[in-house]
């Protein structure tokens, strides 16, 4: 059996290997040329994705990459991993996800199951994505099958990965959802069936929108520890062994990548448009997207004022131990040390190039350091007596 995975970034790559690690023959689609030539060299751009798994299932034939989308006429199987990020405005944007299932249209055979992994807001699979399908294909939503199954893909994490992550499956029809779970069942150990797509569509939202609402209670609880001068990691750990009714969350700089700062948007977005509130939501994204400016504030009281002070900006992706930068609050707290007159430097051998800048070396020659982002690889004795706010702390 073939499947044709669009998108092979975070998310598709690994689902796109564990496929064909189960016996398919996997076709990865994706418009990035050099990405494409890389994978099919036997290269992963992925950090926790193990080039030499990528060579063996290549050299095996069980996987291929490519750019053109012609090969889904030929497959049976063909799963959307594309983004959906937010615009410029903060607005959901849809338009990778509505120009791949256009190409995915033209060329859709009839019987094929198509699943979306991509996270989109309740009512999106089946009023945007399947009249989108019959459209381009000319075939009516009863020629082929549908199923959404909301990608759940946490990078660098090393307990969870595909395998044994639960995986929501639900089907335009049962049919449809049938055709999924017999798939998803070949690799992954337990599948749990919604009720409809919109429930599967809804629980993705929910699961991002928990931790960003508990992330920015954290925050809030660091600036008290702060202003107290208490460890906010002690009072965590010490909340934490209460074996029931709690769930630590540790704080930050802000919340970045692809989930956390985008999915409850999309759902707030849609609530938006139905005449629902979600004042939790809102208030959680205005106190995340702050905690740069605190940052800023408390870098300014070390010095009374910034200008003309040498800062270095430690890690930039927008967590640890991965080059990501989409969505990274980091942007945001270095424009703000700028605009305060800082000379701003940044150090991430991770993500190394960054808007126009490269990574700086670690040294002793700044008058204040910004821990942002902790990478396991960092060494900051290297800084010498340079002062360091860290910002996952509150002392």
């Amino acid at each position: 059996m073939t499947v044709s995975v669009i998108g092979q970034g975070y998310v598709g790559l690994p689902l796109a290997l564990a496929a064909a690690n189960a016996g398919f023959q996997v076709e990865g689609i994706d418009t990035d040329i050099a990405k494409v030539k890389n994978l099919n060299s036997g290269i992963s751009h992925i950090e926790d994705v193990d080039s030499k798994i990528v060579s063996k299932l290549v050299l095996a034939r069980q996987y291929h990459a490519l750019v053109d989308f012609t090969n889904v006429g030929k497959s049976e199987i063909v799963l959307i991993c594309v983004p959906t990020p937010l615009d410029s405005s903060g607005n959901p944007n849809l338009s990778f996800l509505l120009e791949a299932t256009r190409n995915i249209g033209k060329y859709l055979k009839k019987g094929s199951l198509v699943i979306l992994e991509s996270t989109v807001a309740p009512e999106t699979t089946r009023n945007i994505i399947v009249p989108i399908l019959e459209e381009e294909s000319q075939l009516t939503r009863e020629e082929f099958y549908v199923a959404f199954s909301p990608e759940r893909i946490d990078p660098q994490n090393t307990t969870w990965n595909v395998k044994n992550t639960p995986k929501l499956v639900a089907g335009l029809t049962k049919e449809a959802r049938v055709k999924a779970v017999e798939f998803y069942s070949k690799f992954i150990d337990k599948i749990m069936e919604c009720n409809s797509i919109e429930v599967a569509e809804m629980a993705k939202l929910l699961e991002n929108s928990f931790r960003l609402v508990n992330i920015s209670f954290i925050n809030e609880i660091s600036i008290i520890c702060q202003k107290l001068r208490v460890d906010v990691t002690d009072v965590i750990n010490a909340a934490a062994t209460k074996p029931y009714g709690f769930m630590p969350f540790y704080p930050s700089i802000g919340v970045g990548g692809h989930c956390i700062p985008v999915d409850p948007i999309y759902l707030s977005d849609k609530a938006r448009e139905i005449g629902a509130p979600t004042r939790f939501i809102d208030l959680a994204d205005q106190i995340n997207k702050e905690m740069p400016g605190y940052f800023v504030t408390r870098a300014e009281e070390k010095f009374g004022a910034l200008t003309g002070k040498k800062v270095l900006v430690i890690g930039v992706s927008y967590k640890p131990n991965v080059a990501d930068v989409r969505e990274t609050p980091v942007e945001a707290l270095i424009l703000g040390l700028k605009n305060k007159g800082a000379k701003v430097t940044w150090h991430d051998d991770l993500v190394k190039e960054w808007n126009g800048d490269k990574s700086v070396a670690l040294s002793s020659d700044f008058d204040l350091a910004i821990l942002a982002t902790p990478h396991d690889y960092l060494d900051l004795s290297i800084l010498g007596d340079v002062p360091i706010l860290n910002t996952r702390s509150s002392i």
